[in-house]
């Protein structure tokens, strides 16, 4: 029989406030239908498609397909590197130094990372000459200029804990500042170099959206050249093949990284507070780095705008007003509808962001309860992130079109698709707050004789509003600018503004291209605005916490 110690210890190690057993999966039970429907029924039948006789063989065997694999390989590669040494100037000015216009400058370069990539690409489609349209070198460059916050955010936060007294005792002992950079400073920040150069080389892998507007026929990477197959040639099989083996691709990249990373961890203490520029050339390397960081990142947005307005030589609004006048509209040669896609766009993004926050809402309450095994549920949600949107799309298309689910055409299939790749965001962004909940409170309201359950919904459900409200933003966010899965389930007559965006500026003519850049413009806008609300509402939270 255990005497009075041990049951103190064991009621010590209980949650202060249980709840019903039945609640959590009760939770769960959502989220776990709308990830095995959603998801692991579609890659499962994505897959069962690649494992049937010659299919293998066929796909690979298809005339170009070797020319695919390698411009997507190396542009990858090339693309990684110019963005590491792209991201290495502003991680290291944000990191080490305090500045006025510290943090628009923080916003400035992180703010195009979290932009559609269609916008991206429409932004260097006008701010680069006609002669650099179709080719690598403009792949390339959008793909620095979308990742570079990478870099910053990622390179940034290890370097700014660096300790300060290492770097000056090498100097000291007569390093010169390279040879400070080389044997101090990287091999401290390795495995953040890693981690940034993992992460960038999988975002532009599988790049879509920039590659399919800047590199054109002519330099499709793997996800562009699935989408051709699937939507253009009728080539299912093939496309599926082809989306296995990126998906296996990934795999092998993520393992091998997260076991190089393991192998490289570092471990410093010190003073690492960042400081103020004290000498004049301190200040002229603050100011110049922060002047061409600033007119990089905001020089392509800022001509996107501009080349909306204009037609030929001269400036004009035409492009603006008849984005919804009768000769852009279907029946004509165009077959676009640029208002209607606006306003499908904001209905699907007010539904997924409905469903995002439903299905992260219940998921991170479910997760923070059950503990141990949230676990498994964070890591299912998870998921979706790690397989690129054209997957998703694919497999969607060739799961629900066949009965008794034939939902091909129906229109809610778009906004379940985008609410798959939203829903993590909205995780993210709710279990921190779900955990740094301090366990007095709950005990406090079982002392007061509230049950569990109803202090479960005054303490933990009470918590998440704000937050919630930030992630659905976000979601909404992710929503309209979703690229990759809509391009298979979009419809005549339902086409989003990524879709339209991508149709005008692929026309022929001044005005269609205007047009595209004013729509790519309103998106723009609207991202910027949600994700600014989001981002408020998320740090009048953590203020309020």
């Amino acid at each position: 029989m255990a005497g009075p110690v041990e049951r103190d210890r064991a009621a010590l190690s209980r949650p202060a406030n249980p709840l019903p057993r039945w609640l959590v999966p009760a939770l769960a039970a959502l989220p776990v239908l709308g990830l095995a429907l959603f998801y692991l029924w579609p890659l499962s039948t994505l897959l069962a498609r690649v494992v049937q006789p010659d299919s293998i063989t066929d796909a690979l065997r298809t005339p170009g397909l070797g020319r695919v694999l390698w411009f997507t390989l190396w542009q990858a590669v090339a693309s990684t590197v110019l963005t590491m040494l792209a991201g290495a100037a502003p991680a290291y000015l944000l990191a080490r130094y305090r500045f006025r216009g510290r943090r628009a400058l923080l916003a400035i370069v992180t703010v195009p990372f979290m932009l559609p990539t269609v916008v991206v690409g429409a932004a260097f489609l006008a701010l680069l000459p006609n002669s650099w349209h179709g080719t690598a070198r403009a792949v390339i460059v959008a793909h620095v200029f979308f990742n570079i916050a990478v870099v910053v955010r990622l390179v940034g936060a290890m370097w700014a804990v660096l300790p300060h007294d290492l770097s000056a005792a090498a100097r000291t002992l007569g390093a010169s500042p390279l040879q400070v950079l080389r044997f101090v400073v990287v091999p401290l920040l390795r495995p953040a170099l890693w981690a940034a150069a993992t992460v960038v080389f999988l975002f532009t892998f599988t790049s879509f959206g920039a590659a399919r507007l800047l590199g054109g026929p002519a330099h499709p990477t793997l996800e562009v050249e699935i989408a051709r197959r699937a939507t253009q040639l009728g080539d299912v099989d093939g496309a599926a093949v082809l989306s296995v083996l990126q998906l296996l691709t990934l795999a092998v990249v993520v393992w091998w990284s997260a076991r190089w990373q393991r192998r490289s961890t570092v471990h410093f203490v010190g003073n690492s507070a960042p400081r103020r520029a004290v000498s004049a050339r301190e200040r002229r390397v603050v100011a110049g780095i922060a002047g061409v960081t600033t007119t990089a990142m905001l020089a392509p947005l800022a001509v996107l705008v501009s080349r909306s307005f204009r037609l030929g030589d001269g400036w004009s609004l035409h492009a603006w007003r008849t984005l919804g006048a009768a000769e852009v509209r279907p029946g004509l040669s165009l077959g676009i509808d640029p208002l209607a896609s606006l306003f499908a766009s904001f209905r699907f993004a007010a539904v997924a962001a409905v469903l995002s926050a439903l299905a992260g809402g219940l998921s991170a309450l479910a997760i923070a309860s059950a503990r141990r095994h949230g676990k498994l549920l964070d890591v299912g949600l998870m998921l979706p992130l790690g397989t690129s949107a054209v997957t998703i799309g694919l497999g969607m298309l060739i799961t629900f079109d066949v009965a008794p689910f034939d939902w091909r055409a129906r229109w809610w299939l778009i906004p379940l698709g985008h609410t798959l790749v939203a829903t993590p965001f909205v995780v993210r962004a709710l279990l921190p707050v779900l955990r740094s909940i301090p366990p007095g409170q709950r005990d406090a309201a079982a002392t007061l004789g509230a049950s569990p359950a109803r202090a479960w919904l005054a303490i933990d459900v009470g918590h998440i509003a704000r937050p919630l409200a930030a992630g659905a933003g976000l979601a909404a966010a992710i929503s309209l600018g979703e690229f990759g899965a809509t391009t298979f389930l979009t419809r005549a007559g339902r086409e989003t503004m990524p879709i339209a965006i991508a149709r005008l500026l692929g026309r022929a003519g001044e005005l269609p291209r205007a047009q595209g850049f004013a729509l790519a413009t309103i998106l723009l806008l609207a991202t910027a605005f949600i994700i600014g609300v989001a981002e408020r509402q998320g740090a009048l939270d953590a203020r309020s916490s």
